[in-house]
């Protein structure tokens, strides 16, 4: 049975990265989004087990001891991460798996899984970033200064990715970021694993 491949989704908080991929696992067949598990509380609308995975820091600590992430890292004073058992699963199902995680669960998601895939989502300009992190509504001057200079930071880390993806026009990223995971099914490792049998015939 063919195997699905893991891709990194990052990007600076404000890029737009959790919407584009909602839109891409409804609009792409065989992709699905990792659930992470968090010790922040949820925001307005958020649900357990559909945004995030809801866990004390307590229960967090244990599964660190257990093994059981993928990746973790620390953001903004809460912990973040995926669940190692959860991606396994999906992937030997024949699904696409994306991660939307940090530059720090990136790297240690690629250390793990070097045939994974890693996408990088910029936002436009300086400008575009501070307009959609201040658009939420949500955060206070203050929370807004602080996300828009770790913003920045993380953009720095863009050299580390495979492919990068300017989110200006909204659909025109979600066309580029869709064409990725069409190109990596084309490989042709990733065709002899999906059609075997088909190969022998052909050239038996």
């Amino acid at each position: 049975m063919a195997t699905g491949t893991p891709y990194i989704v990052a990007a600076p908080s404000g890029a737009g990265k959790t919407s584009l991929v909602k839109r891409l696992v409804e609009t792409t067949p065989g992709v699905v989004a990792s659930v992470s598990h968090t010790t922040r509380p949820p925001r307005p609308g958020e649900q357990d087990g559909v945004h995030y995975h809801f866990v004390p820091p307590a229960a967090f600590e244990a599964m660190i001891a257990q093994g059981a992430f993928l990746e973790h890292a620390r953001v903004f004073g809460h912990r973040y991460g995926t669940s190692r058992q959860a991606v396994l699963s999906k992937l030997r199902e024949g699904l696409d798996v994306i991660l939307e995680i940090d530059w720090q669960g990136a790297r240690q998601v690629r250390e793990r899984m070097p045939d994974s895939s890693s996408i990088f989502i910029l936002p436009p300009s300086r400008a575009a970033l501070r307009q959609r992190l201040t658009g939420r509504g949500q955060d206070s001057a203050e929370v807004i200064e602080r996300r828009m200079a770790a913003a920045l930071d993380e953009l720095s880390h863009y050299v580390e990715f495979d492919y990068l993806v300017i989110n200006d026009r909204f659909e025109t990223a979600l066309i580029e970021l869709r064409a990725i995971l069409i190109a990596q099914r084309q490989r042709r490792t990733a065709q002899l694993e999906r059609h075997l049998e088909l190969f022998h015939i052909l050239l038996s």
